[in-house]
């Protein structure tokens, strides 16, 4: 047990004490206890207890400590209050920038325990509202979680487009445009990837011989090479020839349920992917959709899978009037821009305090501007809407005469998400049952990655959707892609509706619906399962229908 050790114990159970907001002198003492132990050249754990209190800045209280630190590699006490603190809070820690005081406001007031939740709170603007933080320090904790989590070597698809893309356009021109295949997580379009995958025709030795100047080789075997980004994402580079790319590009593009299809022998010297589903005498199947067997009974000739061109406009935005960052004028001046014909304007209600939601006295001021700006932007429009907070109880935070006031209402859960599976779909079912609720916000409440959100009865959530004509979102945002891609099938089998929205903070969070179209993809959503997919006038109809 060094000085550094001993120091190092001091300096963490000072830093525990306020998180947790407890004795603030109790935790300076410890923090100059600290320093000092870190400074003083004699070794601590060689010296008898006696001595311990005479060395500078050490008394007697502070020598008991470090003796107890020596015998038992510890202190009680401190053991004690970590036992009482979320392995989620003790993470924090980990990120520079994050002192104890700025994690004891994010844990208490703004009830945020992981970083995924404080990520999140950081893309929706809502860090830099709070005291002590401001748009600079929000913007570093940012980019200082995201390498945090990124060298876990796991990562959202959204953060691995740009990497991708490197690699290929440098993959292409090492070895040629028409001999570079992308495959792996990323082609079967998954909301999380562990590797990038490419196919490549070329032997393994010239691979080897491939060399990016931030890239180190993790592992080579004598069909593939997997390398390492500073990062920490890894690609996988697998070698192939003439007689088995397009066999290889399939099978690594594909689950390991559905490789169960394959053969490589019926499929040698295949032209190209359509021709290995050709070869094995089965209807083509993209690349994401390659996950379950069934899929080849399913699959119709006719399906035309929705694509971002599709959306006509954009459902769930949030404006400066709560935690956006913009204001209306802003978010529909930039929608026409892009070619929209219109945009709903749902912004966090009363019970959402920490993202300033709206009270009714400020929901009417909302909707006399949003009249004005109708009549200055016709044809295009601006719709009312308010992402209200689903209560512990099933019931939305506004009485049913101010729900009435608006076009359309989203209700989603922020709080309270450690419910049992019972009681949480009791709660969403009696939220969908509001006569003025349209569509069920992101349905668990996950953030990929650091939360996964409320256990639920699927069907029985789809089933009340569909009794009253409630439309299941599918949000967007790269931390939630919720409702999971892997029940929206149910919905639209039932005749029920999702909808595509981005959820955006920002203006570039309209982007947002891309992704949201790639796992819709996987769901085999079309546009006509899509409620933002609907013009203008389709939407005005839709709203009447309730």
């Amino acid at each position: 047990m060094t000085n550094f050790d001993i120091a190092d114990i001091f300096s963490a159970y000072s830093k525990l004490i306020d998180i947790h907001g407890l004795n603030s002198f109790k935790a300076k003492s410890l923090a100059a206890a600290a320093f000092s132990i870190e400074r003083l050249t004699i070794p601590l754990n060689e010296l008898p207890f006696k001595e311990l209190s005479v060395q500078k800045g050490i008394g007697d209280s502070t020598a008991k400590k470090i003796s107890e630190i020596i015998n038992t590699g510890t202190l009680k006490e401190y053991e004690e209050l970590l036992t009482v603190t979320p392995p989620s809070i003790l993470e924090m820690m980990k990120i520079k920038g994050l002192g104890p005081k700025k994690i004891n406001a994010i844990w208490k007031e703004m009830q945020i325990e992981t970083l995924g939740e404080l990520l999140y709170a950081c893309k929706e603007n809502r860090l830099k509202t709070f005291k002590g933080f401001g748009e600079k320090t929000q913007t570093s904790v940012m980019q200082k979680i995201e390498f945090f989590m990124n060298s876990k070597g796991r990562f959202l698809f959204a953060n691995t487009v740009r990497a991708n893309e490197y690699i290929k356009t440098n993959l292409e021109l090492h070895f040629g445009k028409i001999n570079v295949i992308i495959t792996g997580d990323y082609a079967r379009q998954l909301e999380i990837i562990d590797q990038l995958e490419f196919v490549i025709d070329a032997s393994i030795e010239e691979i080897k011989n491939f060399n990016l100047h931030d890239f180190n080789v993790l592992e080579s075997d004598e069909s593939s090479i997997t390398f390492i980004t500073e990062s920490g994402l890894k690609t996988v580079l697998h070698s192939a020839s003439a007689r088995d790319k397009y066999f290889k590009a399939v099978k690594f593009s594909s689950s390991s349920e559905f490789s169960e299809l394959l053969d490589e022998k019926k499929c040698e010297n295949a032209k190209n992917e359509n021709d290995v589903f050709k070869k094995l005498n089965l209807p083509f199947i993209p690349s994401y959709l390659r996950e379950t067997k069934n899929i080849i009974s399913k699959l119709k000739a006719e399906f035309e899978p929705i694509e971002a061109k599709d959306i006509k406009g954009l459902i769930h935005c949030h404006s400066n009037w709560s935690d956006g960052a913009h204001s209306i004028e802003e978010l529909a001046e930039e929608c026409i821009k892009r070619g929209f014909e219109y945009i709903v304007i749902s912004d966090h209600s009363k019970s959402a305090f920490y993202a300033n939601g709206l009270y009714e006295d400020r929901i009417k001021k909302q909707h006399i501007l949003i009249d004005e700006l109708n009549r200055n932007y016709a044809p295009f429009k601006i719709f009312k809407s308010i992402e209200s907070d689903i209560l512990n109880d099933g019931n939305l935070d506004y009485s049913n005469d101010i729900l009435s006031t608006f076009d359309l209402v989203i209700a989603s859960v922020h709080s309270n998400l450690s419910m049992d599976k019972n009681k949480a779909t009791e709660r969403l079912v009696k939220a969908v049952e509001n006569p003025y609720t349209r569509i069920l916000g992101h349905a668990t409440g996950r953030l990929l990655l650091s939360r996964n959100g409320y256990e639920i009865d699927y069907d029985k959530i789809i089933d009340a959707c569909i009794a009253n004509n409630v439309v299941v979102e599918l949000n967007a945002h790269p931390n939630r892609l919720d409702m999971d891609w892997r029940y929206l099938d149910k919905v639209i089998e039932k005749g029920g509706l999702i909808s595509i929205d981005p959820d955006a903070h920002y203006l570039e969070g309209f982007d947002d619906i891309n992704f949201g179209v790639l796992v819709a993809q996987k769901a085999m959503i079309t546009a006509k399962d899509n409620l933002s997919s609907f013009s203008l006038s389709q939407f005005e109809k839709f709203l009447t229908q309730k």
